[in-house]
């Protein structure tokens, strides 16, 4: 009978990520739609999960950690790469930002699970401790600063901690803002390839940790 639950929530976690990455907008999701799409009842929502907004935090929990091994994962393979020397830097700053940006711009990924799900988080934060967990987490984050003081030994880790903010923040805003971007560059940028973004991000972060002659 333990095994049918967890394949009954595993069931409701996949509709639920598949109708989310098709949804325009959040409203969109309905419990019946879920229900219908994983072969259950809409009571079995509440069962599993206590709500569907809990459905949503936790098929949202389960795409971060995707994103985030595969953060990691490129992490690791730059200090591998140069091991014992410290990593190169635009590769740890690709490891950072890259995954979002592939991911944001490949209609075949789950990324639309995270911006539904921040913005439901937005809108319900200081009511909901489960949308703190995921949203403030920045474990993944921090797994980049002892290579970053490697890299540039004169920094402190406040020093790296505030850089990273910054590293993330611009990753955030072109991901989030083409519209914006667009604007901004004069419509002479193509956000649509990734690999191109995320050199000319490289291009603006790297300085932030390289040494002031």
């Amino acid at each position: 009978m333990h095994g049918r639950a967890n394949l009954t929530a595993m069931r409701l976690m996949d509709a639920c990520e598949h109708l989310l990455c098709e949804a325009d907008a959040l409203e969109e999701l309905t419990a019946r739609r879920i229900a219908v799409e994983a072969n259950a009842t809409p009571s079995a929502i509440s069962y599993h999960f206590g709500s569907q907004e809990e459905l949503i935090a936790a098929v949202a929990e389960r795409v971060y950690r995707r994103l985030n091994a595969e953060r990691l994962s490129l992490l690791r393979k730059a200090v591998d790469r140069k091991a014992p020397d410290p990593p190169d830097l635009e590769e740890v700053i690709a490891a950072l930002i890259g995954p979002s940006i592939r991911w944001s711009l490949d209609p075949n990924s789950s990324y639309p699970v995270l911006s539904h799900f921040t913005s439901m988080a937005k809108a319900h934060r200081e009511q909901a401790p489960h949308y703190r967990r995921i949203i403030d987490n920045v474990e993944h984050h921090r797994a980049f600063i002892p290579e970053l003081k490697r890299i540039a030994p004169w920094l402190d880790e406040v020093d790296i901690g505030w850089r990273l903010n910054c590293a993330l923040g611009i990753r955030s805003q072109v991901t989030r803002s083409r519209s914006r971007t667009k604007v901004l560059t004069n419509y002479r940028m193509n956000l649509d390839d990734p690999e191109a973004v995320i050199a000319r991000m490289i291009e603006v972060i790297a300085p932030m940790f390289r040494r002031v002659a």
